[in-house]
């Protein structure tokens, strides 16, 4: 973008989609992610390129158009142009959560052209009063609530449950890094619950060594590097103070950067790490230690691990940096059969199992 803020875009023709473009550069204008932009785009080519296939106006699609946009995001690839039949028994190409994602992005898109006097946003949510959803709701929050938009046109999705990553295997991720730096990165994500942008864009000034706290701050990055929550300051372990000590006086030595996070094998050397650098290291390590995993894992493992605990959900929530403790509990908050055991056999209801 002419500020410097990078956005993304579609095309058709070698020419820009002038509906998606203007949404795109709403999103940039507003700060939202150059990631969260770059989805956007990827789901809205998906939805343009079925309407060219079906010479279907943008602005003047029906219900029906909508709901055979689902079908045909479902097919594969190659059935997708009309010219190759899907057998009844294929799997469908994309997920459930996908497809609903993508009819997300479509609504979203809609309702941005909605205020310009594009109706269409009317057939793909619906309003109605607040506080009505199985997610958890906080005493008397029903008063002062407002209605809310709910999808119309979506796939029924089945709750999976998310994968964790076991105490050994963090520590075979963590003892397979031969550098420091990245020791420090894998063990501050699986001590903290950060995100992976939340790390990157942490500077020296963040980390307050003698109170055994990390300070997570709402800031430009050079390195793109977001914080997606607001500010807040995480408790840590002095190990992990100690490990940042470690790395400072091994391999930062006297680099001059204000960033934790930097180049220092290689190019540009001095600069601070990117996304792309991180999961170069992700590839290295799975190679090395046979562990399917990236970054998220970390998050995901730290807050289930509380909830676990018994740390009560509100504390995960400020740790996490989560907007509302609902997303907290309903990701986070999931059992394994394990977890079902453990508690059945102390509430009495089952005997414990010997002891192989």
């Amino acid at each position: 973008m002419p500020s410097g803020v990078e956005s993304s875009t579609i095309l058709a023709d070698g020419q820009f989609v002038e509906p998606v473009e203007k949404f795109l550069a709403h999103l940039s204008a507003i700060e939202r992610s150059p990631n969260t932009v770059r989805a956007y785009a990827h789901d809205l080519k998906d939805f343009f390129s079925y309407l060219t296939i079906r010479e279907l106006d943008w602005a003047a699609v029906c219900l029906e158009d909508l709901g055979r946009f689902v079908a045909w995001l479902r097919l594969p690839p190659t059935a997708r142009t009309g010219r190759v039949a899907a057998l009844p028994w294929v799997e469908g190409a994309l997920s459930t959560s996908t497809v609903n994602r993508k009819l997300s992005a479509v609504a979203s898109f809609y309702e941005f052209h909605a205020r310009h006097g594009v109706d269409v946003a009317e057939l793909l949510t619906r309003w109605r009063p607040g506080g009505r959803g199985g997610s958890w709701k906080p005493f008397l929050a029903h008063l002062g609530a407002r209605p809310e938009r709910h999808q119309v046109v979506g796939l029924r999705r089945e709750r999976r449950t998310p994968r964790e990553l076991t105490l050994a295997e963090m520590s075979s991720l963590i003892e397979g890094c031969d550098r420091l730096r990245d020791r420090f990165l894998l063990s501050l994500l699986a001590g903290t619950g950060l995100r992976v942008g939340e790390a990157l864009g942490l500077r020296h000034e963040d980390i307050d060594a003698r109170r055994c706290e990390i300070a997570v701050r709402q800031r430009l990055n050079i390195n793109g590097a977001r914080a997606k929550s607001w500010s807040r300051e995480v408790p840590v372990d002095p190990g992990l103070i100690r490990l940042y000590s470690d790395y400072l006086h091994d391999e930062y030595g006297a680099l001059d950067c204000d960033y934790v996070f930097v180049n220092l094998w290689g190019e540009p050397l001095g600069q601070p790490m990117t996304y792309a650098s991180v999961y170069r290291l992700v590839r290295r390590l799975r190679a090395r230690t046979g562990i399917e995993f990236s970054p998220h894992l970390f998050r995901h493992s730290f807050a289930t691990n509380l909830l676990r605990r018994g740390v009560a959900p509100e504390v995960v929530q400020k740790l996490m940096g989560h907007a509302s403790i609902s997303t907290t509990i309903d990701t986070y908050a999931h059992l394994g059969v394990e977890d079902a055991r453990r508690a059945l056999v102390a509430a009495g209801v089952l005997a414990a199992m010997p002891a192989p």
